[in-house]
């Protein structure tokens, strides 16, 4: 951050700082709802599909229902292929990492047969309220930020303040514990999957309601991104660990870098390799916070 602000000094800048949290605020909702998923133990390779079916659906059905009757269709639909991920995880105890990348290829065939193989546009976009998700403001401040502010207030309290959130961490940190302390470990990883979907489905309301039209691989490669910034945020891989707060922090500071490598002209693809080397040191610094120690004592 110090780097980029010396390199350009737009970096800095209000309009520019308000810009890269209103751009981070997709993948901020969809990290939110992860958070659940890893601290509970558990991983979401799907959420870029499901992002991608969820855009998808709610712009399609924009134009037979209307917006009253397409959003609500929508979060159900997306709610209920979360809970089919949350079954398959929680109740049958298939392995998380297994299932949702068996998931992410099913969810986009899905959404390609929903879509036929096209884009969505909505058709009468100046006659729609539709806008407001991902254009309107409020008090001044973009509607994307407001709901994603306001999401991580009420999960950052569900996590931190209730009972399920004690027994998310609980179930992450140790599965065999804490079921023979009472905890119903399937319902409650079934219930982080749930809460996971939400987010998407939020998520994927914003982007149809920021762009009024969508294509059908919107959400492509954003598992990684949304992974790097929960993991970027201290939630470990090994579950039992992790918070919201520091969640958003770990989305606004990769928000930052990619938009500071863009201000130093470097292109958009170096991101993903920006990315992938987030995600080994993050993930190395875990491993070497766990063991005490940088290098494995094996090696």
């Amino acid at each position: 951050m110090v780097g980029f602000t010396l390199a350009n000094d737009r970096f800095l800048d209000p309009d520019n700082i308000l810009g890269v949290i209103r751009s981070s605020a997709i993948l901020g909702v969809m990290a939110l709802g992860v958070t659940f998923v890893v601290i509970s133990g558990n991983l979401d390779l799907s959420v870029g599909s499901l992002m991608s079916f969820s855009t998808i659906v709610v712009l399609d059905l924009h134009d037979t229902l209307g917006p009253a009757l397409a959003i609500p269709a929508m979060f159900g639909l997306t709610l209920a292929i979360g809970a089919v991920i949350g079954f398959l995880v929680g109740y049958l105890r298939l392995n998380s990492l297994i299932v949702t990348l068996g998931m992410l290829s099913a969810i986009h065939g899905l959404t390609l047969t929903w879509s036929g193989g096209q884009n969505m546009d909505i058709a009468d976009k100046e006659g729609t309220w539709f806008s407001v998700f991902g254009q309107g403001t409020a008090l001044g401040i973009p509607v994307p930020i407001l709901m994603f502010a306001l999401l991580a207030a009420v999960l950052g309290i569900v996590l931190a303040k209730t009972p399920f959130g004690r027994k998310v961490y609980a179930v992450g940190g140790n599965g065999t514990a804490a079921t023979f302390s009472g905890i119903r470990r399937a319902r409650t990883v079934f219930t982080c999957y749930l809460i996971s979907a939400f987010c998407v489905a939020t998520a994927g309301l914003i982007q149809a309601s920021r762009s009024m039209g969508s294509q059908n691989t919107v959400g492509q490669g954003m598992e990684l991104e949304v992974l790097a910034a929960v993991i970027l945020g201290g939630a470990s891989l090994m579950g039992g660990s992790g918070t919201i707060f520091k969640t958003v922090i770990g989305v606004l500071i990769l928000g930052f870098i990619q938009n500071g490598l863009l201000l130093i002209g470097l292109q958009f693809y170096v991101q993903f390799v920006v990315t992938w080397i987030i995600i080994i040191l993050a993930v190395w610094l875990d491993i070497a916070a766990k063991r005490g120690r940088l290098l494995s004592p094996i090696a």
